[in-house]
């Protein structure tokens, strides 16, 4: 599967598009900003974006009016087709975010319901009952998504309403090229609706990828042959951010083993769950860090550890973005342009790094050394061998354990020099800068220190190795 050797890239539209939170029902073409990015993503080595909702809706996109008709507020099918290709182009593969629980009250067929109630054909298509009455009057109760009666759920037990979703799908497919889906509230999908939906997309379109948003549970039990290739890992995820926060290292350690670890019991071995720092339901990492130095730190482990990692837009510079009691505006901005800088370039080398790295995309997971405030773990295949070492301590630490031994290079160090990434434009010139960021001590580990040309790193472990304060290192044999 294509997917699991790439790294996502994740859009929220109406927000990063500036479209208005309510639709107004005017059209401007707004997506087309979308495509401007083409060259920047390219450039930092993203393989596919993430766009969540797209479709006309009421208002945030999770309550769909038409799932065949952009919402204007974004633009129109041919905007969309132009960006599609685009994108392409840039060597950028499209994930659409499948909203398939349920529709907004504006969604066509739920309209004919409250118009005609008992003698509409499109009845079965909700849970209803019409002995009773919503919050909306309409003179009957439906069953909304987790209490949100604004958000209609569908029912997926219904023939009429999966044949209508797949076909939505196949025209994603046809008329726009996509390459894959995330499921919206995959948890609450019903497994035959994601089993004909698996089946139908490889037939049309082979390697088509199906992403699920699940946020507890067992992940086994719709990531398998027959469901999802993939869904998110929210447990890594709190791991992540709480381990830095807490200064225990043991916690993230820990859903690493449990998750990927060599014993038998190990639950996820061979899978390869979409891993993130945030997204557009959360508050954004740099916010969410008590220690600001711990952002870097938080993306060497994000994209040594096993999964597909996901960066959400803006993040990759450190942005920053607290979750609301009652809203999730400020997790959704408007950027003119990116705003790269020394994080973006230390993101950049990560992404190619695990490109071409076996081991980081399909290698086992193995604890090396877990303190406190340091971890060291390592990612196997049978042609390859990587350690990853990360230090959230104020100082310097020397770790020791029988299994630090070997002559490796040494491919990434960080603070250390990166080729920034330049921008000029809406579309994005490449113009390289480098950017001298801390280059780490010549004495951190035997072996010599040179960042520029990370090949001539050669390094030789003793069953020791000195760890300078805030910092990572990959080694590879």
């Amino acid at each position: 599967m294509w997917a699991y050797n790439e790294t996502f890239y994740q859009i929220y539209p109406i927000g990063f598009c500036g479209a208005p939170v309510h639709n107004d029902g005017v059209t401007e073409h707004r997506i087309l900003k979308i495509g401007e990015w083409a060259g920047y993503l390219q450039e930092l080595g993203i393989g596919s974006i993430i766009l969540n909702p797209i479709f006309e809706s009421d208002n945030h996109g999770y309550d769909t009016r038409d799932f065949t008709k952009i919402d204007c507020r974004l633009g129109t099918n041919d905007d969309f087709k132009k960006v599609c290709q685009t994108l392409h182009d840039h060597n950028v593969k499209i994930m659409l975010d499948g909203v398939f629980n349920h529709v907004g009250r504006g969604f066509w067929a739920f309209k004919d319901v409250q118009e005609k109630k008992w003698d509409s054909p499109y009845k079965d298509w909700f849970c209803i009952n019409f002995d009773g009455n919503s919050g909306y009057n309409d003179g009957f109760w439906y069953e909304g998504w987790e209490g949100h009666y604004e958000l209609v759920k569908l029912n997926l037990h219904n023939p009429a309403v999966v044949d209508y979703l797949l076909d939505c799908v196949k025209m994603w497919i046809e008329e726009f090229g996509i390459d894959g889906l995330r499921l919206d509230v995959a948890y609450s999908l019903d497994h035959n609706f994601m089993r004909r939906l698996r089946h139908f997309c490889e037939e049309i379109k082979p390697g088509f990828a199906l992403i699920g948003e699940v946020l507890f549970g067992d992940y086994n039990l719709i990531v398998n042959d027959e469901m999802l290739h993939s869904c998110t890992n929210y447990e890594c995820y709190k791991g992540i951010y709480s381990s830095f926060n807490s200064m225990n290292m043991f916690e993230i350690a820990h859903s690493l083993n449990r998750q990927y670890g060599p014993e038998q019991w190990c639950i996820y071995r061979g899978k390869h769950l979409m891993t993130f720092v945030d997204n557009h339901d959360v508050s954004r990492l740099a916010t969410i860090l008590t220690n600001k130095k711990h952002i870097a730190l938080a993306y060497g482990l994000l994209f040594g550890m096993p999964g597909i990692p996901c960066i959400y837009y803006g993040s990759e510079w450190g942005e920053e973005g607290a979750k609301a009691p009652d809203n999730d505006y400020a997790l959704r901005p408007c950027f003119d342009e990116p705003k790269p800088n020394e994080l973006t370039a230390f993101i950049k080398a990560l992404i190619a790094l695990r490109r071409e790295s076996d081991a980081l995309c399909n290698g086992t997971y193995h604890n090396t050394v877990i303190t406190n405030h340091q971890l060291i773990f390592e990612r196997k295949t049978d042609t390859e061998r990587v350690l990853v070492a990360i230090n959230a301590s104020d100082s310097e630490y020397t770790a020791s354990s029988h299994e630090l031994n070997g002559t490796f290079s040494r491919t990434l160090v960080y603070p250390g020099q990166y080729e920034a990434l330049s921008v000029t434009d809406a579309n994005t010139s490449k113009d390289n800068v480098t950017t001298d960021d801390a280059k780490t001590s010549e004495d951190a580990v035997s072996g010599t220190t040179d960042t520029e040309n990370p090949a001539e790193d050669i390094v030789t472990l003793n069953g020791q190795l000195t760890m300078p304060a805030y910092s990572v290192q990959y080694f590879k044999m």
